[in-house]
């Protein structure tokens, strides 16, 4: 049974939907071979802040990704199974990803964002209950307790990091362990926050992040392995990636994906409602919102929920 307290549904959506976004554009279609060259070498000595930025910055030309090829572990959860899952997404809130359920278990799991808000739909009992806030409610009135990160932050743990030089406060260094690393300062909502990189140091792709709150605790990890070059966009990007998340109130939460092939700068579907918010569910829940359950109905379709 997919677990129904609110903070664990919370953060169960927020890791799947956070993880896919991009930014930058192009129109190019590629599929990614079974096969795969290592990235090329960029560095031969301690990069620059600048040398680094244009190496990380490349992934900003990516701006969909598409895969059916999807894997979902939660390892903190013990009682949520390995899911298989699709995935589509168009910058810069467009994103759906559905997973399907064991026959036994029911329905499977729907989750996206649009330009207005961001939804979890999960089973539960004999039907569908969806979770669901917009943008600006989050930005108001961020629930660290439940999502110690704001959404669209967890979509660098993909690879797709885009490094400001105006917020670098350390680095480039070179650590022990022989990778790279940079820290750079992020304004969130409620404060300063620190974002550490760590860096490949010959091919310039980030394989671990770290996120620490204003009070210098942190609040999430990630890291990224299995990486492929993509020659067309000269950069790299993990197939497996585990994130870990702290939150102010009970334990943290593991999540592991596997994506098996992307379609970069396409989407594999034309449904003009791909990121509507579905309709259809027998429970409505408004995270952290003041007014009654059900009350927002942001980007909905008029169609069944899926």
């Amino acid at each position: 049974m997919i677990p129904n307290s609110h903070r664990d549904v919370a953060l169960l959506w927020m890791l799947l939907f956070s993880l896919p976004f991009v930014g930058g554009a192009t129109c190019y279609r590629q599929t990614v071979p079974v096969a795969q060259l290592p990235p090329p070498e960029v560095f031969k000595g301690l990069p620059s802040v600048d040398e680094l930025a244009e190496v990380m910055n490349r992934t900003d030309a990516i701006n969909q990704l598409a895969s059916n090829s999807v894997t979902l572990e939660v390892p903190s959860m013990s009682n949520v199974p390995r899911l298989s899952a699709t995935l589509a997404v168009d910058r810069p809130r467009n994103f759906r990803m559905q997973a399907k359920m064991p026959i036994m278990l029911g329905s499977g799991l729907d989750m996206g964002s649009n330009q207005e808000g961001f939804w979890f739909q999960v089973p539960e009992g004999m039907g569908q209950t969806l979770y669901h806030t917009t943008h600006e409610q989050f930005r108001r009135r961020p629930l660290r307790s439940i999502l110690p990160v704001e959404p669209t932050w967890v979509g660098d743990a993909l690879g797709l990091v885009h490094l400001d030089k105006a917020e670098v406060v350390e680095g480039a260094l070179l650590r022990t362990d022989g990778k790279l690393e940079i820290r750079t300062m992020v304004q969130m909502s409620d404060g300063l926050y620190s974002r550490v990189c760590i860096i490949e140091p010959t091919a310039g792709y980030v394989t671990d992040q770290m996120l620490y709150g204003a009070n210098g605790k942190m609040i999430a990890a990630s890291s990224g392995s299995k990486h492929r070059y993509y020659e067309d966009f000269k950069c790299a990007l993990p197939h497996q990636v585990q994130i870990r998340l702290l939150p102010d109130a009970g334990p943290p939460l593991e999540l592991k994906l596997e994506i098996g092939n992307y379609v970069v700068n396409q989407l594999l579907s034309n449904d003009p409602q791909m990121f509507a918010m579905p309709a259809g569910a027998s429970k409505v829940s408004e995270l952290g919102g003041s007014g009654p359950p059900g009350e927002m109905n942001f980007g909905a379709a008029p169609r069944p929920a899926i």
